[in-house]
């Protein structure tokens, strides 16, 4: 695994964040070092997406990555249970399968390059995953995002959402901002780095409060929302199709 040193020398003006080959090849250690309690996040998504997961249905992560949601879910997820894995950076697939074919993974799966925002279609899905996904999505896609997703889950089954968000009151937003920012400083990221990857990151990623989230959720239709991990800004939950 790479070390993310993405931002460790300084930058003139920063663009965009990109997904890109430099961020692919260190991208497991930038999250892991970026988002608190990953680990644990991912053994949860794998415990709700094993209770949920039909014979016969396809389980998709929607923003798939490097493939870590993937691994997780198929250590517990019946192994006859198709995974469809999608991204939007070719860089960040073939990382993906670089992996899932170094672990030997058996099991019918199938990687697809594609932008969320452009749709796609799901089918026959029992499970659909959205790890630190549609904070990347611009807002005006999301609620095509989500209903793509809705009208492609089965009865019953479940969206795994995992977010970055704002907190309901701007006093805990700004507290929780710096308590993340003190994460990252004791995970080793300089002040250069924080703030670098702030500004390159202020127009890609935009996320919504929680409460926004939970009523996106049932806008678009799905029955039941559930918080499953909540950090400070970072939260988790599981929405139900009835």
């Amino acid at each position: 695994m790479g070390k993310d040193e993405v931002f460790r020398e300084e930058i003139e003006k920063p663009g965009d964040f990109k997904f890109g080959a430099n961020v692919a090849n260190v991208f497991d250690d930038m999250v892991n070092r970026s988002v608190p309690f990953y680990a644990e996040i991912q053994r949860m998504m794998a415990e709700l997406a094993a209770n949920h997961a039909a014979e016969g249905s396809f389980v998709y992560d929607l923003g798939c990555s490097t493939g870590t949601t993937l691994i997780g879910m198929d250590t517990m997820v019946d192994p006859n249970i198709r995974f469809i894995g999608v991204d939007d950076s070719q860089e960040m697939l073939d990382k993906c399968k670089s992996k899932l074919m170094e672990l030997g993974c058996s099991r019918p799966y199938e990687l697809r390059c594609a932008d969320l925002s452009k749709g796609i279609r799901i089918e026959n899905a029992s499970v659909v995953v959205l790890c630190l996904t549609l904070q990347f999505v611009r807002p005006i896609y999301r609620e095509q995002v989500l209903k793509n997703i809705f009208d492609g889950l089965n009865p019953g089954g479940v969206l795994i959402l995992v977010e970055k968000i704002l907190a309901e009151e701007s006093q805990f937003n700004r507290d929780f901002i710096d308590y993340y920012y003190n994460y990252k400083r004791r995970n080793n990221y300089s002040e250069l780095e924080i703030s670098q990857k702030r500004e390159a990151l202020e127009n890609v990623l935009v996320p919504y409060k929680l409460s926004e989230n939970i009523t996106l959720l049932r806008d678009q239709g799905f029955h039941h929302c559930e918080v499953f991990f909540k950090w400070y800004n970072f939260a988790g939950l599981v929405a139900t199709k009835k």
